[in-house]
Protein backbone atom coordinates (compact mmCIF):
# COMPACT_ATOMS: atom_id res chain seq x y z
CA UNK A 1 0.00 0.00 0.00
CA UNK A 2 1.33 3.54 -1.14
CA UNK A 3 1.53 6.02 1.48
CA UNK A 4 0.86 9.84 0.58
CA UNK A 5 1.70 12.79 2.51
CA UNK A 6 -1.28 14.87 1.41
CA UNK A 7 -5.05 13.60 1.44
CA UNK A 8 -7.85 14.41 -0.74
CA UNK A 9 -10.95 14.92 1.57
CA UNK A 10 -15.08 15.73 0.82
CA UNK A 11 -16.96 16.24 3.74
CA UNK A 12 -20.28 15.37 2.97
CA UNK A 13 -23.71 16.58 5.00
CA UNK A 14 -25.09 14.05 6.90
CA UNK A 15 -28.66 14.18 6.43
CA UNK A 16 -28.33 14.18 2.06
CA UNK A 17 -30.00 11.85 -0.15
CA UNK A 18 -28.55 9.53 -2.06
CA UNK A 19 -28.28 10.78 -5.17
CA UNK A 20 -27.29 14.41 -3.61
CA UNK A 21 -24.27 12.77 -2.28
CA UNK A 22 -23.03 11.29 -5.07
CA UNK A 23 -23.41 14.66 -7.11
CA UNK A 24 -22.09 16.81 -4.41
CA UNK A 25 -18.87 14.84 -4.61
CA UNK A 26 -19.06 14.69 -8.45
CA UNK A 27 -19.17 18.61 -8.09
CA UNK A 28 -16.51 18.91 -5.16
CA UNK A 29 -13.92 16.62 -6.46
CA UNK A 30 -13.47 18.75 -9.74
CA UNK A 31 -12.20 21.48 -8.25
CA UNK A 32 -9.79 19.67 -6.51
CA UNK A 33 -8.62 18.44 -10.00
CA UNK A 34 -8.81 21.65 -11.47
CA UNK A 35 -6.38 23.47 -9.07
CA UNK A 36 -4.02 20.84 -8.46
CA UNK A 37 -3.28 18.78 -11.78
CA UNK A 38 0.04 17.15 -10.54
CA UNK A 39 -2.82 14.87 -8.62
CA UNK A 40 -3.64 13.43 -11.70
CA UNK A 41 -2.62 10.00 -13.02
CA UNK A 42 -1.81 9.05 -16.51
CA UNK A 43 -4.37 7.79 -19.05
CA UNK A 44 -5.84 4.43 -18.61
CA UNK A 45 -5.93 1.84 -21.45
CA UNK A 46 -7.30 -1.45 -21.58
CA UNK A 47 -5.74 -4.55 -23.57
CA UNK A 48 -7.63 -3.69 -26.68
CA UNK A 49 -5.81 -0.25 -26.77
CA UNK A 50 -9.08 1.65 -26.21
CA UNK A 51 -7.52 4.72 -23.89
CA UNK A 52 -9.44 6.42 -21.07
CA UNK A 53 -9.39 9.57 -18.73
CA UNK A 54 -6.70 9.72 -16.10
CA UNK A 55 -8.13 9.89 -12.73
CA UNK A 56 -6.38 11.30 -9.32
CA UNK A 57 -3.35 9.49 -8.58
CA UNK A 58 -4.18 9.21 -4.97
CA UNK A 59 -7.71 7.93 -3.06
CA UNK A 60 -10.21 10.21 -2.19
CA UNK A 61 -11.52 9.72 0.93
CA UNK A 62 -15.38 10.42 1.75
CA UNK A 63 -16.53 11.47 5.21
CA UNK A 64 -19.85 12.68 6.50
CA UNK A 65 -20.78 15.18 9.56
CA UNK A 66 -23.45 17.26 10.61
CA UNK A 67 -24.03 20.49 9.43
CA UNK A 68 -22.47 22.29 11.89
CA UNK A 69 -19.40 19.67 11.78
CA UNK A 70 -19.16 20.94 8.11
CA UNK A 71 -19.41 24.71 9.43
CA UNK A 72 -16.65 24.35 11.38
CA UNK A 73 -14.59 22.38 8.74
CA UNK A 74 -15.79 25.24 6.56
CA UNK A 75 -13.79 27.57 9.51
CA UNK A 76 -10.47 25.18 9.87
CA UNK A 77 -9.78 24.96 6.21
CA UNK A 78 -10.08 29.36 6.24
CA UNK A 79 -7.62 29.79 8.81
CA UNK A 80 -5.58 27.07 7.50
CA UNK A 81 -5.08 29.31 4.02
CA UNK A 82 -6.11 26.02 1.89
CA UNK A 83 -8.36 26.00 -0.80
CA UNK A 84 -11.05 24.52 -1.49
CA UNK A 85 -14.07 23.77 -3.05
CA UNK A 86 -17.75 23.63 -1.36
CA UNK A 87 -21.49 23.09 -2.25
CA UNK A 88 -24.64 24.71 -0.99
CA UNK A 89 -27.50 23.53 -0.90
CA UNK A 90 -28.89 26.66 -3.37
CA UNK A 91 -26.99 24.44 -6.11
CA UNK A 92 -29.75 21.69 -6.00
CA UNK A 93 -32.05 24.20 -7.27
CA UNK A 94 -30.00 26.36 -9.93
CA UNK A 95 -29.23 25.19 -13.70
CA UNK A 96 -25.74 26.45 -14.54
CA UNK A 97 -22.24 27.34 -13.88
CA UNK A 98 -23.32 31.04 -13.49
CA UNK A 99 -26.43 30.78 -11.83
CA UNK A 100 -24.30 28.31 -9.43
CA UNK A 101 -21.73 31.08 -8.45
CA UNK A 102 -24.38 34.06 -8.36
CA UNK A 103 -25.86 31.73 -5.83
CA UNK A 104 -22.53 31.13 -3.89
CA UNK A 105 -22.09 34.73 -3.92
CA UNK A 106 -24.89 36.03 -2.71
CA UNK A 107 -24.80 34.70 0.90
CA UNK A 108 -22.16 35.53 3.31
CA UNK A 109 -19.75 32.87 3.79
CA UNK A 110 -20.63 32.12 7.57
CA UNK A 111 -24.30 31.76 6.36
CA UNK A 112 -23.76 29.39 3.68
CA UNK A 113 -25.55 25.97 3.49
CA UNK A 114 -22.88 23.77 2.91
CA UNK A 115 -24.07 20.77 1.56
CA UNK A 116 -20.15 19.64 1.38
CA UNK A 117 -16.77 20.90 1.03
CA UNK A 118 -13.48 19.62 -0.76
CA UNK A 119 -10.01 19.83 0.37
CA UNK A 120 -6.21 18.32 -0.38
CA UNK A 121 -3.67 19.38 1.39
CA UNK A 122 -0.87 17.95 3.60
CA UNK A 123 -2.42 14.77 5.59
CA UNK A 124 -2.31 16.21 9.27
CA UNK A 125 -4.08 19.60 7.97
CA UNK A 126 -7.14 17.67 6.47
CA UNK A 127 -7.24 15.70 9.19
CA UNK A 128 -7.74 18.50 11.82
CA UNK A 129 -10.11 20.32 9.37
CA UNK A 130 -12.35 17.17 9.42
CA UNK A 131 -12.14 16.65 13.13
CA UNK A 132 -15.76 15.31 14.08
CA UNK A 133 -16.46 14.28 10.57
CA UNK A 134 -16.38 10.13 10.14
CA UNK A 135 -15.83 8.18 7.22
CA UNK A 136 -18.68 8.07 5.36
CA UNK A 137 -20.51 4.68 4.70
Amino acid sequence: MTSFDTKIAVLLRDDLASWQRLNVTAFLVSGIAHVTPELMGEPYADADGTEYLPMFGQPVMVFSGSADVLTAAHTRALGRGLRFSIFTDELFHTGNDDDNRAAVRAVPGEKLALAGLAVHGPKNAVDKILKGASLHR
